[in-house]
């Protein structure tokens, strides 16, 4: 009973201090919003489509609203203009963002260039980066890259016509972006371009976005840092764990190869190692592996769900999948692999991503079992990136 009474007791408290809190900063120059409730504040406003929900309170309250999530004042933008003036015209201010817990595990927060706030050692990662995979030159140096990855997709895609088998669109865009990131830092593939693998990668970086994703009561409830009740920043552990561990090992390799043979491969890698040996203090292995993390982690999953999209919502609708076609035929040529230099001919197709524009010139496309476009499940899953609740699955005939 005693036990009972203090538990109460600190719970009538910690309401009180909520209240208080509460009315506190009512007065305060913030956006309009929902009344919070004790506690929980709005978050029980979010519901599991938080993106749908925020969009619907918007309606109310104005494209800028304050919501209380537990113990925190959030404000949330829901329009293109106010998008701009917070992050163009007024950037320096919102540019240091919050670290979610997850992003805790492995101190990930301490060298990623995504979670650095702006200061010194951020600007120096980030001049790395668009010095050595950003910039013109080193696009045009790699564009032939691109254009390798792209065959073996379409060639991938071949095969699996020939054996009349379906493809899963966002597993093969995984793997093309996976080995085209891979091949530009390491020079290697990740994967076998022409099977069906790269399923752990792709399900250790799904796992991260997931994670990272999900509402973690420690971010509205920073009290509870030390218990981590959900276990998101523990998992978190495993699967940075894995990656950074594969990326140890690349790393390794590529310095025993440099002791043998000094020529080198000049690829992103290279040059970071460079950097390393020549200034220190400037970029240290931690952040070499941690740096392939956020490029991995951002240049994969987003890649290939964009891609998945935009063949889902072309396979849904034929008479956009009609126009597209048509104006690769008579641009480019029916059955020819889109390049890069051909995108600024095509008005149309150049609202989608190069790959899709190559898929659609080497292909005609039906969705597996025989689904009728109008039927094609358009579910999503919400999550860092929005995927497909359900993989895209087509089969493809050559032209």
């Amino acid at each position: 009973m005693d036990f009972l009474t203090i538990v109460l007791g600190l719970l009538f408290c910690f309401t009180l201090i909520q209240a208080f809190r509460s009315i506190s900063t009512r007065g305060k120059n913030l956006p309009p919003g929902p009344n919070p409730l004790p506690i929980i504040g709005n978050l029980h406003l979010l519901g599991d489509q938080p993106h749908k929900s925020l969009a619907k309170l918007a309606k109310t309250y104005g494209p800028i609203m304050c919501l209380r999530l537990g113990s925190i004042n959030t404000v949330v933008i829901t329009s293109s203009a106010m998008a701009k003036e917070v992050l163009q015209k007024q950037d320096l201010a919102f540019s240091s963002r919050h670290v979610p817990n997850a992003i805790h595990a492995h101190n990930q927060f301490k060298y990623s260039v995504v979670w650095l706030p702006v200061a010194s050692k951020w600007r120096s990662l980030r001049k790395i980066l668009n010095s050595n995979m950003f910039s013109g030159n080193r696009l045009d140096a790699n564009q032939h890259l691109r254009v390798r990855k792209v065959q073996e997709l379409i060639a991938y895609c071949r095969k699996n016509s020939q054996a009349g088998e379906a493809v899963d669109i966002g597993r093969a865009a995984f793997r093309t972006s996976l080995n085209l990131l891979s091949n530009t830092i390491f020079s290697k593939d990740l994967t076998d371009p022409f099977s069906d693998s790269a399923k752990e990668f792709k399900d250790l970086v799904w796992n991260v976005m997931v994670e990272a994703g999900k509402p973690n009561l420690v971010d509205f409830f920073p009290v509870l840092d030390k218990l981590d009740p959900l276990g998101i920043r523990r998992r978190m552990t495993i699967h940075f764990g894995k990656i950074i561990e594969l990326f140890d090992g690349l790393i390794n390799e590529r310095l025993q190869r440099r002791k043998s043979d000094n020529s080198g491969n000049s690829d992103v890698l290279d040059v970071l190692l460079d950097t390393s040996r020549e200034n220190p203090e400037e970029i240290d292995r931690v952040h070499i592996e941690r740096l392939c993390l956020d490029l991995f982690v951002a240049g994969t999953d987003t890649t290939s769900s964009t891609l998945e999209w935009a063949m889902a919502e072309t396979l849904k609708n034929p008479a956009t999948m009609k126009k597209a076609k048509e104006e690769l035929a008579e641009v480019i040529g029916k059955g020819k692999v889109l390049e890069e230099e051909d995108v600024s001919r095509l008005p149309y197709i150049r609202m989608v991503p190069v790959m899709l524009g190559s898929l659609l010139n080497s292909f005609d496309w039906k969705l597996e079992g025989g689904i009728a476009p109008k039927d094609l499940d358009m579910e999503e899953k919400f999550g860092i990136t929005l995927q497909k609740a359900n993989p895209l699955r087509a089969v493809p005939t050559p032209l």
